[in-house]
């Protein structure tokens, strides 16, 4: 019997490198076509990459005859530019979304966030149907509840595809480190710095609690919900949750109690200075996340994580210190030009 036929936008990210390997290691799928903006050098026995654009390109005979297309293409940057992202980011997925109904695909497997959830409790956890209306401060918060609207409609308006949208915490493993830093912390991170006893304060912020999970348990909760008949939206993370206490020993820091304000302006001074990437909008985020309950993925996905999240973490940061990559332009090592051009040439927080 013939497998499936499974195609995955944004293939050569930290997520997408995981699934498309899980989806082409599965002996009930039997093509995996991995879709990315840019070429990749990097490959996996079993998987066909493309170079397609979501937002330009025609998705409709890319799309034809799968049996499930997973839409995980993101566009973090440019921060300063959203226009940028939401035409990427909405605009790519209103694409994919209508190209998928174009052409008669079954399922549609969309990576959603904990960032979609309207501010929410820390304690209890909550489920898949809190409110979805984001953080709206934050251009990625906005467009990931944005698109879930979109979805309700798409849903009405196409009840015969099987939607699922997947909702994952913070997601790391060694080789999304380099990607992370320049994303979220710039050029100006020394990696070699971010291990014990180099660290020995952490700030200890309120609500600085957030969920967390190693990308290939993500990339496991996507592949179950290809493969299986769920619907809806599903939680993904992984214990324990993380707070200061957890950093700190992962970093054999000490934490030092810190109101929110006075981090919150230093952070957007070094943003107005472009010194760092990550708008301060985004930092006002996290602490309003809810702690989601994941009990969806275990009762009806049969998932389960096999990393904590302390472990997750854990490699992230032994990433960093390494400057670990893959051979793709999300994810490389080292870009053109090293950090100086990091830096001066495409900008902090700028498109690369």
């Amino acid at each position: 019997m013939t497998g499936i036929r499974v195609v995955v936008t944004g293939a050569t990210g930290n997520v997408g490198t995981s699934l498309v390997s899980a989806l082409a290691d599965d002996e009930r799928v039997g093509t995996v076509v991995g879709l990315a903006r840019r070429r990749a050098e990097w490959g996996h026995p079993g998987v066909e990459l493309s170079t397609v654009d979501v937002s330009r390109d025609d998705l409709e005979p890319v799309l034809a005859g799968a049996d499930v297309v997973v839409h995980l293409a993101w566009l973090f940057q440019p921060t300063r530019d959203p226009a940028t992202t939401w035409e990427n980011n909405v605009i790519g997925s209103l694409r994919v979304f209508d190209a998928v109904a174009a052409a008669g695909v079954p399922a549609l497997v969309y990576a959603s966030s904990v960032g979609a959830y309207s501010p929410g409790p820390k304690h209890p956890p909550v489920a898949e149907d809190w409110p979805t209306h984001g953080w709206p401060g934050a251009a990625y918060t906005r467009e990931k509840a944005y698109l879930e609207r979109v979805l309700d409609a798409f849903e009405l308006a196409h009840p015969q595809v099987r939607v699922v949208r997947m909702r994952p915490g913070f997601m790391f493993k060694r080789e999304s480190a380099s990607e992370q830093r320049r994303l979220f912390a710039g050029p100006l991170l020394p990696g070699m710095l971010v291990r014990p006893w180099l660290v020995p304060l952490l700030p200890d912020l309120p609500g600085l609690r957030f969920q967390a999970l190693h990308t290939s348990d993500a990339a496991d909760g996507f592949r179950r919900a290809v493969l299986g008949d769920v619907r809806g939206a599903v939680n993904l993370a992984a214990e324990p949750v993380v707070d200061v206490e957890v950093l700190a020993e992962l970093l054999d820091a000490r934490a030092v109690p810190v109101s929110l304000p006075p981090v919150r302006a230093a952070l957007a001074a070094a943003w107005k200075v472009h010194a760092v990437p990550a708008a301060p909008g985004l930092f006002d985020a996290v602490p309003r996340l809810p702690v989601m309950d994941c009990a969806r993925a275990r009762d009806e996905l049969g998932w389960a994580p096999r990393h904590s999240a302390r472990d997750a973490l854990a490699e992230f940061l032994a990433g960093l210190r390494e400057g670990a990559g893959l051979p793709t332009p999300p994810l490389a090592p080292r870009v053109e030009g090293g950090r100086l051009h990091e830096l001066l040439r495409t900008g902090v927080g700028a498109r690369p």
